[in-house]
């Protein structure tokens, strides 16, 4: 029987987040899941009687954040693994290049998870086997039109992920990166562009569990579809944006996670 861990997973509400909690829960771990939106996690709560935290919050804010983790504190005393899976999509417009977008995305993505990281490993240095994980992309490994603002939070992600996996290999921490392809969720849903080797939440769900419980350092999936970017990301750069450039007629668009 695996190990019944104390878990805190942010972005519970929808898509992997709360395809995750679902996979966690019925293995019997203790969660604390995070969202903007309540209900999703009390009707999961409820089929868990005991076993989940509900705890409803902004993680851009900090003092909100502080008291999370004030309430596992209290609940639990420690941290076994925490998953930081929320984040949000906005796309650019050019010409209109607009640096109000990319705070957005910044703040949502890199801040609000550092937040949720500077509040979790005090607890985690507490835990059993305690690891932090946290959710980016694949588009890190080759840039793509309209997502500067996407593709350079979740780069930022990438190699904050990378610098503290190497600060914190001694006390024990582990770190885990997960960098899905296209993923069946609401943030997806809006798409206006074709998503190739698209998986389910609940197929992402899987792999990330699957892969946390190997212990690997990355987690990246589809595995095809990833083989695709970085053979891409070889060519020589004018060959590279000539497969990759901005097709026209294009609309905006903007997705965030519950």
């Amino acid at each position: 029987m695996n190990l019944q861990r104390r878990i805190w997973l942010t972005g519970a509400s929808s898509g992997i987040g709360l395809a995750l909690a679902e996979l966690l829960a019925a293995e019997g771990h203790r969660l604390a899941l995070t969202a903007r939106r309540r209900e999703p996690l009390l009707e999961l709560a409820a089929r868990y009687p005991g076993q989940i935290l509900v705890i409803t919050a902004d993680l851009t804010d900090r003092d909100a954040i502080g008291e999370i983790a004030e309430q596992i504190d209290a609940a639990w005393g420690a941290l076994d693994w925490a998953i930081l899976n929320a984040g949000a999509c906005e796309y650019m417009e050019l010409p209109a290049f607009s640096a109000s977008l990319v705070e957005r995305v910044m703040q949502v993505n890199v801040l609000a998870t550092a937040n949720c990281i500077e509040a979790a490993l005090p607890l985690l240095r507490r835990g059993t086997q305690p690891r932090l994980v946290a959710v980016g992309s694949s588009v890190t490994y080759l840039p793509l039109p309209r997502a500067e603002a996407y593709g350079a939070s979740k780069a930022a992600l990438r190699y904050l992920m990378q610098s503290l996996e190497l600060d914190l290999v001694d006390e024990g921490i582990a770190t885990t990166l997960v960098s899905p392809g296209f993923v069946e969720t609401p943030m997806t849903a809006n798409n206006d562009f074709p998503m190739p080797m698209q998986l389910t939440s609940a197929r992402a769900a899987q792999r990330i569990l699957i892969g946390l419980e190997r212990g690997k350092r990355e987690i990246r999936f589809p595995g095809p579809f990833i083989a695709i970017l970085r053979l891409v990301a070889a060519l020589p750069g004018w060959l590279r944006v000539a497969l990759t450039k901005r097709k026209t007629g294009a609309a905006s668009q903007h997705q965030e996670t519950n």
